[in-house]
């Protein structure tokens, strides 16, 4: 029998709003007495759901700006502990944000090795969802360039954001060594096209730390991450179901699923986890490899 059978929907939501809020798979496990394995079991299926719900609603997007941009984090270990035949799965993986500028509904999102591979499979993914040629812009990886060409044509309107930082006043002491670095100048260049509007990434930068801080696998400098990458893209899933179709934007004041026209009204988590829970696919049942049939042999004898 499914755990989802046997775990009641009222838990099933607890645990989904604890893990939407920030908290870790032990923290939300001690805050409403559900099993730590079970708990995991809920988040993964529920982030395979979303991932169908995301594929199912955003699909003819329109909007006049999109922002680009991909956050850090790791699986498993850190990239100069990762062993060869672990590069593809452990280490460094970024997560690709397409979003639109003005409704701030994420439209595409990726996970993967921050390489030209990765970065044409997101951009394609991101054509794929939306309609016309909305104004893009970027910061300076290179790899861009090429896939926003090949994805949207050569006549893309793509500006390019380049931020420079401060190397000279890095401070020696604890309650400064982990701030950022101060940005000392600012070049915007046009790629490609004719933007009409402000090239910018602040807003997809901006939700890069709503990202951090609604996920505690993503929380830097803690032991909070992903030992698997399969449970790193389900996280990565839920933040943006939650994002998009439950959590209400204070400049919007409405969320950005709605603001972008693909839902009619904000989501509980409730509603969340019933529309997941409904398309998500169906879990693999594992069987022990060491079951096996018991015959009882039957001696024959004389009549």
């Amino acid at each position: 029998m499914s755990f989802v059978n046997v775990l009641p929907r009222e838990k099933q939501i607890e645990v989904i709003a604890a893990l939407c809020e920030g908290v870790g798979i032990r923290t939300a496990a001690r805050l409403t007495g559900v099993n730590r394995g079970t708990v995991g079991s809920l988040a993964y299926r529920v982030g395979m759901g979303c991932m169908e719900l995301h594929d199912r609603m955003m699909v003819g997007v329109r909007t006049e700006r999109l922002e680009l941009d991909e956050a850090w984090s790791f699986v498993g270990k850190k990239q100069k502990n990762v062993k060869k035949h672990e590069i593809a799965a452990k280490g460094d993986q970024y997560i690709f944000i397409g979003m639109a500028g003005t409704q701030k509904a994420i439209i595409s999102w990726g996970v993967g090795k921050r390489n030209t591979e990765s970065t044409m499979d997101f951009l394609h993914d991101l054509r794929s969802r939306v309609i016309g040629q909305p104004e893009i812009s970027t910061d300076g990886f290179h790899p861009y360039r090429m896939a926003i060409r090949d994805a949207f044509g050569a006549n893309a309107s793509h500006g390019v954001i380049v931020k420079t930082y401060s190397v000279t006043h890095l401070v020696k002491e604890a309650q400064g060594r982990y701030s950022p670095a101060a940005v000392v100048a600012v070049s915007r260049d046009v790629v490609s096209g004719d933007p009409e509007q402000y090239v910018s990434t602040s807003y997809v930068e901006r939700q890069n730390l709503s990202l951090r801080m609604s996920s505690r696998r993503f929380t830097r400098l803690t032991n909070g991450f992903s030992k698997k990458l399969d449970n790193h893209v389900a996280a990565v899933a839920l933040y943006v179901a939650h994002y998009n179709l439950c959590r209400v934007h204070e400049a919007l004041r409405t969320t950005p699923a709605k603001a972008i026209g693909v839902a009619d009204r904000a989501w509980s988590i409730g509603q969340l986890v019933d529309a997941v829970l409904a398309v998500a696919p169906a879990l693999p049942t594992e069987t022990p490899p060491d079951r096996r049939r018991k015959f009882t042999v039957i001696q024959g004898g004389k009549h």
